[in-house]
């Protein structure tokens, strides 16, 4: 009796004690493998000593819920058991990739093709058609898949925000609602001032006035990407379909591709009459509702940049 007892301590010391693992290990279950075929690529990692092993104490001492197919970080010394559990519970390794509001497309494609165990190519996406955040991917997942999140992700937040838009906004469709988010997004990053912002340029609009944001003359040149220079005053000064210091109006599209508060912003802006905004000399802006206002303000900026020796 005495010898059963020890025999099973020690078959409950194989499944539950310390695994052979001296470090993390990943490991690849394939889509479609068997348990059979799991505990052999647990054997290849190092993750178990013996596959034939882990698969009797399974059938013994293991639940049978199936196991789920993923890339998945082993921890050092993991029992079998704890194993088992993992990828019965499907707690595959996540992976993440961070597209940061105000990003611009290319530097989507940039970052994408970058990132690690992905696979396939793509195309830049369109500008403004991708949400910021963070997104989860597993090793083997395509580009292409996860592109197609970021985007859906975009159209279902866009669709919501426009349905709870503010009465009365100057845009007219959710488009021209994602092209001003992304002159917003482009124009400040304090999120104590984006809802003003986005009233001055929605009042210019209503106006008829040039919005004259200095990002939508850059982005012909550089497609989002900082100029890294002064500009060219032909620069400043050329007509195309984005610059808004030669034309009335919305550009043709997205600057960048915005994020859910600039677009919440354009959707309920402040109630503002300011028409000017221009650098406070902290990072933020000083706003003013008549020109002359507008250029004393600037006035102020100058004497900061030229004690700051900027100018």
């Amino acid at each position: 009796m005495l010898v059963l007892v020890a025999l099973g301590m020690g078959v409950l010391q194989l499944w539950g004690g310390a695994g052979p693992a001296r470090q993390n290990i990943s490991v690849l279950i394939p889509e479609g493998s068997s348990l059979s075929r799991a505990a052999t690529e647990l054997e290849k990692a190092g993750a178990i000593g013996s596959a034939r092993q882990f698969l009797v104490l399974a059938k013994i001492l293991g639940s049978k819920d199936p196991i789920k197919a993923g890339e998945y970080r082993v921890p050092a010394r993991l029992s079998q058991s704890d194993i088992l559990k993992m990828m019965q519970g499907g707690r595959t390794l996540q992976r993440f990739v961070t597209i940061p509001e105000g990003t611009p497309s290319i530097v989507v494609y940039e970052t994408l093709m970058k990132a690690p165990q992905l696979s396939g190519e793509i195309e830049v996406p369109v500008e403004g058609t991708v949400l910021p955040d963070s997104y989860a991917y597993n090793r083997g997942d395509t580009r292409q898949a996860v592109l197609d999140r970021m985007q859906k992700a975009m159209v279902n937040y866009l669709a919501r925000a426009w349905e709870a838009r503010k009465p009365g906004i100057a845009v007219n469709d959710p488009r021209d609602a994602l092209t001003l988010a992304s002159i917003v997004e482009k124009e400040t990053g304090k999120s104590e001032e984006r809802k003003t912002v986005a009233a001055v340029y929605s009042n210019r609009l209503r106006q008829n006035m040039m919005l004259q944001a200095d990002p939508t003359f850059i982005y012909p040149i550089t497609k989002g990407k900082p100029l890294g220079r002064r500009p060219l005053l032909s620069e400043v000064h050329a007509k195309n379909a984005y610059n808004t210091y030669e034309m009335t109006g919305l550009p043709a599209g997205p600057i960048t591709n915005p994020g859910r508060a600039s677009i919440d912003a354009v959707l309920d802006p402040a109630n503002s009459s300011a028409l000017y905004f221009v650098a406070d000399g902290t990072g933020g802006h000083v706003f003013a509702d008549t020109l002359e206002q507008h250029n004393a303000n600037v006035q102020k900026w100058y004497a900061i940049r030229r004690a700051r020796g900027e100018m």
